[in-house]
């Protein structure tokens, strides 16, 4: 089986300190493979990734909710006012309260709005964890369904079994590996190709829950992530776009044409996903087309190396 490759470089000051390594895959328009680098048919844990087909199971069996809610049962929310209030209306229209997450206490995924409730005497909480928005879509759902909302995060729970099958269907493999996510909740792995299938599905849909899915991201990206996260960014700039990243460098992006990436960082560098994203898009030509922001694109993969408080390199994309 391949093994990831070096797709980053960390220069400094000219100087080539290191590399992280890791697979991508680009799908053409007809969900064929178009280029690929390292492992891409090997099972990963896509992790928050696959948030966007576990709302799909949720909508399917009857969820529904504003654009902007649904929005943040995709999400890996920064913590921000908006989504806090978000899940607490989610909730509080499900009859139900915070007592009923979850999520492991937990601060704000964004430095800005950690601090900010540090300032306050806030601590953790289920609320703040980034998690909540898809614990409250899942509860909600429980509830719409008559299931057990104590239990809701067993794999044999009924919502449980009907996202395996949703994932399993639309990323045309089975379930490859069960874990269980930082949230506490059921994690299904697959490989690349599945999850750049999957969101391919999504992007593609004209009508019907893939639809009201990808509707929801394109119009809601902050609810999604948060207003100073990359992934914002890159979806503002992209026309029709949609995308979720995951924990441990796990990415995936598709257009509304069918083109979809998905790519992993072996040692699961954050910082460097949004650099290896980026050089996908470009390689597939996509900041060359008509109402692409191919700047804003291009700023979600610069990221700064510092020495002594001044830029003295960068990371590189080397695929």
């Amino acid at each position: 089986m391949p093994q990831p490759e070096p797709v980053v470089q960390l220069v400094r000051s000219g100087f080539v300190e290191g590399h992280h390594r890791g697979s991508v895959v680009a799908l053409a328009p007809d969900g064929s493979v178009d280029w690929s680098v390292g492992d891409v048919t090997g099972a990963v844990l896509p992790r928050s990734s696959n948030k966007p087909i576990q709302a799909l199971a949720m909508v399917r069996h009857g969820l529904e909710l504003p654009d902007d809610l649904l929005a943040l049962v995709c999400a890996s929310h920064s913590g921000e006012p908006m989504h806090l209030d978000g899940v607490r209306r989610l909730l509080a229209d499900a009859g139900l309260d915070e007592s009923a997450l979850q999520t492991p206490p937990d601060w704000p995924l964004e430095d800005a709005e950690k601090e900010a409730l540090l300032r306050t005497g806030g601590d953790r909480s289920p609320l703040a964890m980034n998690c909540s928005g898809k614990h409250a879509g899942m509860l909600a759902t429980c509830v719409l369904r008559g299931w057990d909302t104590t239990t809701y995060l067993r794999p044999d729970h009924p919502l449980q079994v009907a996202i395996a099958e949703t994932f399993a269907e639309l990323t045309g493999e089975p379930v490859a590996h069960v874990a269980i996510d930082g949230c506490g909740a059921p994690l299904l792995g697959t490989s690349l190709v599945g999850l750049a299938r999957a969101f391919r599905a999504l992007a593609v849909a004209t009508d019907g829950p893939e639809a009201k899915i990808a509707d929801a991201i394109r119009r809601h990206p902050e609810m999604v992530s948060g207003t100073r996260r990359d992934e914002r960014t890159l979806l503002t700039a992209i026309p029709g776009a949609i995308g979720k990243a995951g924990a441990e460098g796990v990415y995936a992006v598709a257009l509304p044409d069918g083109r979809s990436f998905a790519l992993k960082i072996d040692d699961g560098a954050a910082r460097a996903r949004p650099v290896v994203m980026a050089e996908a898009l470009r390689r597939s030509g996509v900041l060359d087309e008509a109402g692409v922001d191919a700047e804003a694109v291009r700023s979600t993969g610069r990221v700064e190396i510092l020495g002594g408080g001044w830029v003295v390199g960068e990371l590189r994309a080397c695929f």
